[in-house]
């Protein structure tokens, strides 16, 4: 997993974006509503479903529909309805929501599958799968702990996955592979700046400056994710002074 440091920046502001995910989902309009639900999937859809193949013993075709049609029950059925950010952190609730949907699905003498009106995005089950193989579960986590932690995993992915399509398209490519050498891979953090200024070409003080590019950029990225994974301000800096490790400044 990516490493969480100090060095990814220590300066800034929140993101300018204050929309309510939790406003949007409940909006009557279906447009505004199928937006938030595609926040919310891009942001949750592999937490809950390794959360379902784990601690509900779902085989893999169960798990995928349980997973997808959780996201429609909740926007369709209001399960934001009982939200209260101020006894529970958005992931928390989602996870005490699928428990009991998972729950109520196995009372159920069999389940309906339907899409509703909402469509759905093209999700990688078979990469959480080769995650979830590669991966064990520790004794002492608790189903909360181990939903966090693929939460954070998840978020972590999109964030490097935005950073490398947003340095490719400003033509600083080796701004992402430095940062991707230096903050990802492991081999790549023995290079010295000066080898790594010869394997690219460039000086060793571009190094530097381009990593400090990558890594201001990946944390304005990581902010911009959590800011719509969280559901108020309060939650926003917490979860933010977690991921991070210091307080980010309004």
């Amino acid at each position: 997993m990516m490493r969480q440091e100090r060095d990814i920046g220590i300066s800034g502001r929140f993101p300018a974006t204050r929309w309510s995910l939790i406003e949007s989902a409940r909006s009557p309009e279906a447009q505004q509503r199928q937006r938030a639900l595609d926040v919310l999937i891009a942001a949750y859809w592999k937490p809950i479903y390794k959360h379902i193949r784990m601690k509900w013993q779902k085989d893999i075709e169960d798990a995928k529909d349980l997973t997808q049609e959780f996201f429609s029950r909740a926007v369709e059925r209001d399960f934001f309805a009982s939200f209260d950010p101020g006894r529970a952190r958005l992931r928390t609730f989602l996870r005490t929501c699928v428990d009991r949907f998972v729950a109520n699905e196995n009372q159920a003498a069999q389940r309906v599958k339907r899409g509703g009106e909402f469509q759905f995005v093209a999700l990688d089950f078979e990469n959480a799968e080769g995650e979830l193989r590669t991966r064990e579960l520790p004794a002492s986590e608790t189903p909360d702990d181990f939903f966090a932690r693929e939460w954070v995993r998840s978020l972590f992915e999109m964030a490097v996955e935005q950073l490398r399509r947003e340095c490719e398209s400003a033509g600083k490519a080796i701004h992402f592979e430095l940062f991707k050498s230096y903050d990802i891979e492991e081999g790549g953090r023995e290079l010295t700046y000066e080898q790594a200024a010869r394997q690219y070409g460039i000086k060793a003080s571009d190094v530097t400056n381009y990593l400090a590019h990558a890594r201001r950029e990946f944390r304005r990225i990581v902010l911009e994710q959590v800011r719509l994974s969280t559901a108020s301000e309060e939650e926003f800096r917490n979860e933010a002074r977690a991921l991070l490790g210091f307080e980010v400044k309004g």
